[in-house]
């Protein structure tokens, strides 16, 4: 019964589409989208950079333990495990699904299986 309803509800407002109010384009404009017009437009950003004051609050997700920001390769380093993440345009990526391993952490592995 609801879902029928639903499905009236959503096939008319499909016919329907009123242009975005002021009030639309000013929230729009504001949270970083662009309109549809400014899509084709390419416009350079420069890449954000990563704040290291913010390595006061960060943490491994996994071992709990402080990370090291490495500004050669723009990762966040855990240096027990063995593990880098990544930062994109100055925000850490902490999956830890998305993290490598570091160099450092191969060598030990080889010094402990002898």
């Amino acid at each position: 019964m609801l879902s029928g309803a639903r499905c009236r509800l959503a096939s008319a407002l499909r016919g329907r589409r009123a242009p975005p109010s002021a009030v639309a384009r000013r929230c729009l404009h504001a949270s970083g989208s662009r309109p549809l017009a400014d899509r084709g437009k390419k416009t350079e950003e420069p890449p954000r950079a990563f704040d290291p004051a913010l390595l006061e609050f960060l943490v491994c997700p996994l071992s709990k333990k402080p990370l090291r920001y490495e500004a050669s390769t723009n990762e966040l380093i855990n240096e027990e495990l063995g593990i880098a993440y990544p930062i994109i345009d100055g925000i850490p990526n902490m999956i830890p699904q998305a993290a490598r391993m570091t160099c450092q952490s191969k060598k030990q592995e080889e010094v402990e299986q002898r």
